[in-house]
């Protein structure tokens, strides 16, 4: 296979770093394993960013994400992890990483976790008559 998982985020230059501005990623096929069983754990992962001076460059991302097919780890142990490696790759003034796993035993984890650069706080919205 030419394309392999990799661990490595590869970043690029915000092209309008004067600005607030939202990215949103939605990575529907996500998956682990279950550290206890070993069975195969599905998520939808939503990540939300405001970046500062770099972006997360998406092929990157896909292979990123899909090295975690073999991992075996908790919910929380993922997401957490995820969101502090794309917080030090891009360095964001906000990012929050959205984990949505699939039923497994009849319950049905999201784990939600936040970052929030120093000192940075979210503009006004704008509410129009």
């Amino acid at each position: 296979m030419a394309t392999q998982p990799s661990k490595f985020l590869e970043t690029f230059p915000n092209p309008q770093p004067g600005r607030d501005y939202s990215i949103r990623i939605r990575i529907p096929e996500f998956t682990c394993l279950c550290p206890k069983t070993g069975q195969p754990d599905f998520a939808e992962l939503t990540l939300e960013y405001v970046p500062d001076a770099w972006c997360v460059e998406l092929k990157s991302l896909k292979l990123y994400s899909w090295s975690f097919r073999d991992q075996g780890t908790f919910h929380e142990a993922v997401t957490n992890q995820i969101l502090g490696d794309l917080v030090a790759a891009t360095e964001p003034r906000f990012m929050r990483l959205t984990a949505a796993f699939n039923v497994r035993g009849g319950l049905y984890t999201t784990v939600v976790a936040e970052h929030r650069a120093r000192g940075w706080a979210p503009p006004q919205p704008v509410v129009l008559p």
